[in-house]
């Protein structure tokens, strides 16, 4: 009997997925790279600089970095300022737009912006050359100018048109450039390295400029030119025009808390030092002590005047708070604030100890900052006051909020259930 046949059609097929796809064509373009790169060396360097370059630009517009920290000098032409702080509401109005929007660190200020700060608000903006302005509650702001030419000389004007800012130029810009701040028809130019402190408030016609450092400030109001230096004052009215200059207290220097450190609490002792510098012709001095950066009065946990350079406090509550001094002078005026420390309260146990924290070395993202270490497991680490992100096994990460140009503190803090602890203070420098 003949056997049947069977008769039979096979399809046989391969599965290929994306992401073989994927890695395939990234075989083929890292191969040409290479090939590329020892055939036309220079053509592929030229190639990877420009995207660097192209990087860089990048990240200097969404205010990760800035053009001199990059190593890139600005093109010619109008530039944008970066907030580098927000606290509080800041809102700003867009030169194209009548509508107003909550500010925002990726939100570029151009020419024509107004920036407001509501009662509770507190805003710092930086410029290409490094001038920048704090901009107190209750304050309006608009940026009258800020570009750069050929030279790389930079043109910044703003113009504070109520309330209170406290600015200060570097010496980063090209020799020829000129920052202006101008105020009730008054306008201050600007030198390089120097700081000043501004109050405009029309409903009080009371309109002046108050030098903290350096020299060579030049202000004009009408015919009548002034020359004004550190620890002077200018003021007028609409009233009585003519602008009078008069020499001004000097506020004190903060010695401690120092900035960014924690001070360590424990049941039976809850008090912490504050000091800071004696000044001459001062009767008084004049303390605040916050819970916020922008000294609201909801937020003052201290505000009290004191015939000594120290005083203790007790009974504070874990957290982050911040202090200033005023020197006061005989004739009851108060000096400029002095700069602005802030510091951490810790509670601790009475028998506690030093925990491990290992930090890998920081990586720089423009003006942000990674952190990333390892401590105890279940430990509590801070960064700056904020609390990081930690895993299971003791690793964590934190990046930083993005931090001003020159020298900053950033502080890291483990702590564990025990009360055990370690601070590790690293200092940065932003150009």
């Amino acid at each position: 009997m003949a056997q049947r046949r069977k008769s039979a059609f096979q399809i046989s097929y391969v599965t290929i997925t994306y992401r073989s796809v994927i890695l395939g064509l990234f075989g083929v373009l890292l191969l040409a790279g290479v090939v590329m790169y020892f055939a036309f060396p220079e053509t592929a360097n030229k190639i990877i600089l420009a995207a660097q370059s192209e990087v860089s630009k990048a990240m200097a517009k969404m205010g990760l970095a800035s053009a001199n920290a990059s190593g890139q000098t600005p093109d010619p032409g109008p530039q944008q300022a970066h907030f580098t702080n927000i606290d509080g509401t800041v809102r700003v109005k867009k030169a194209s737009s009548n509508t107003w929007v909550a500010a925002d660190y990726s939100l570029a200020l151009e020419r024509g912006d107004v920036v407001q700060t509501s009662s509770e608000g507190i805003a710092k903006v930086v410029f290409t050359d490094g001038t920048n302005y704090t901009v107190k509650p209750d304050s309006l702001i608009m940026i009258q100018e800020n570009s750069v030419n050929a030279a790389q000389q930079a043109r910044v004007a703003v113009e504070v048109t109520t309330g209170t800012v406290d600015l200060s130029t570097t010496n980063t810009s090209g020799r020829g450039s000129k920052s202006q701040v101008i105020f009730d028809g008054a306008t201050a130019t600007l030198p390089a390295e120097v700081a000043a402190q501004v109050n405009n408030d029309p409903r009080k016609d009371e309109h002046d400029i108050r030098v903290t450092k350096g020299s060579g400030i030049e202000i004009v109001r009408g015919e009548q030119t002034l020359q004004i230096a550190q620890n002077e004052d200018v003021r007028f009215t609409n009233t009585s025009p003519e602008m009078v200059k008069t020499k001004v207290i000097a506020p004190p220097v903060l010695i401690g808390p120092a900035n960014m450190r924690p001070q360590y609490v424990t049941s039976k002792n809850t008090k912490v030092t504050f000091y800071w510098s004696e000044v001459d012709m001062a009767k008084e001095y004049h303390i605040k002590i916050a819970k916020t950066p922008y000294f609201a009065p909801s937020s003052l946990v201290l505000d009290a005047k004191v015939a000594a350079s120290t005083i203790d406090i007790k009974d504070f509550k874990e957290g982050a708070y911040w202090w200033e001094v005023q020197s006061v002078g005989e004739d009851g005026k108060e000096s400029a604030e002095s700069e602005r420390n802030k510091f951490m309260i810790i509670p601790q146990e009475e028998n506690n100890s030093i925990i491990a924290l290992d930090l890998e070395p920081l990586r720089q993202m423009g003006h942000v900052f990674e952190i990333r270490g390892r401590t105890e497991p279940s430990a509590r680490v801070m960064v700056n006051g904020q609390d990081a992100i930690v895993n299971s096994d003791g690793t964590f990460h934190h990046f930083t909020t993005p931090l001003p140009a020159g020298e900053n503190l950033i502080t890291i803090t483990a702590q564990n259930s025990k009360g055990g602890a370690k601070t590790v203070p690293i200092r940065v420098f932003i150009p």
